[in-house]
């Protein structure tokens, strides 16, 4: 990887040490002139080159697919996460007495939808995580012959703890249980195979690690999933004869266009496409690796200078997320100071939030530590 090329790429770097992709990420060069050339365009010629649009759609539509080893026909684009979990959530054909399988460290997108079934009847079961863990097994445990689902965050937003998302797959499948994966602190950081994985059902915003505006996220439904789950949204462009205004004509389309109801945020599909074809240029696996180089040192740094690591650090469960408290120092002074400092991280998980990209340099992250208050 040229990091200087790729630096060229984040004006960001000029104006603040920006450390909180697990938040909201920046927007690369080629994401913000995507984005101006489809508003010069739309601006100079109104919907005159509406193909063109389009076929920018089915670009970044195929980019994503390749991000996570999917088909094309399997990729729907949604408004944020939220959306796609509430695809899912109320999809599934329930019954009174099923039940769905939670944890405790989840972001309250991934809670919200299937607490919202109680009305129905559905049971929400809470995973307990130990020591800022969750295991397979506690997950097994939970599940009996009325769990129709678990939802679970590939990475979790608090402490960054990446959960062993291939054997939960594994576990689902065995079980025959719907397996639903919020990916927003995932994908752009980590390696997602949705095949390998055995994961049904994958939903996450563009606006963090994949550098792209908030208003636009991708939705994964494997191909035996997409029947079975129920749609509470139709419209225009969700039907088989979509075009054919002229026939009304319900039929779902076949592929996981059907989960598209209307027009589309081309603006923020202009800007996903440009920044996933950033992030498949440079390599998933390079990302990771260049996030596991800034976050070990950043640790260990943090650990030398006595503040105490929050985040699992474990060969697998480590991820682009470190967060960090103080045992003489107010987490509220602390984010006061790096921010008196143009360092931007965030308060979550009881501590300080760092998350880097690959864009980011050594010096850079160091600088957390250096300007804190010592022990």
């Amino acid at each position: 990887m040229n990091l200087d090329r790729i630096r060229q790429e984040f004006p960001v770097v000029h104006h603040c040490t920006y450390l909180n992709h697990a938040a909201v990420g920046t927007l690369p060069g080629r994401a913000f002139e995507a984005v101006r050339a489809y508003a010069a365009d739309f601006s100079e010629y109104a919907a005159s080159n509406y193909r063109d649009w389009e076929s920018a759609i089915e670009t970044a539509r195929s980019r994503s697919a390749r991000l996570i080893n999917a088909d094309p026909s399997q990729i729907a684009f949604v408004k944020n996460t939220t959306e796609g979990l509430c695809f899912a959530a109320n999809g599934i054909d329930w019954r009174r007495g099923d039940n769905v399988v939670l944890n405790d460290l989840e972001f309250p997108s991934n809670v919200y939808p299937w607490l919202n079934l109680s009305r129905d009847g559905v049971e929400t079961r809470m995973v307990k995580s130990v020591d800022g863990r969750l295991t397979v097994d506690a997950i097994s445990d939970r599940i009996d012959s009325r769990t129709r689902a678990v939802s679970i965050s590939h990475v979790e937003y608090g402490n960054g703890f990446r959960n062993d998302i291939a054997a939960i797959g594994a576990l689902c499948r065995e079980k025959g249980v719907c397996f639903v994966v919020d990916a927003i602190q995932s994908l752009g950081q980590t390696p997602v195979d949705v095949d390998a994985m055995n994961i049904d059902i994958l939903t996450a915003d563009g606006h963090k690690w994949l550098l792209s505006p908030e208003g636009i996220g991708i939705f994964y439904c494997a191909p035996h999933m997409t029947e079975q789950l129920r749609l509470y949204e139709v419209g225009w462009n969700s039907v088989a004869n979509a075009g054919n205004y002229d026939v009304y004509d319900p039929t779902p389309a076949p592929t996981a266009r059907r989960f598209e109801c209307g027009s589309h945020n081309t603006l923020g599909i202009h800007a996903l496409g440009a920044s996933l074809e950033l992030l498949l240029e440079v390599g998933i696996d390079v990302v990771q690796e260049r996030l596991r180089q800034l976050t070990d040192r950043l640790a260990e740094a943090l650990c030398d200078s006595g503040f105490r690591v929050l985040s699992p650090r474990g060969e697998s469960e480590w991820s682009g997320i470190v967060t960090f408290d103080s045992p003489v120092h107010e987490t509220e002074d602390l984010h006061r100071t790096l921010r008196s400092h143009q360092i931007i991280g965030a308060r979550r998980g009881g501590g300080i939030r760092i998350s880097p990209h690959f864009y980011n340099t050594e010096e850079e992250v160091l600088r957390v530590p250096d300007v804190l208050p010592g022990h």
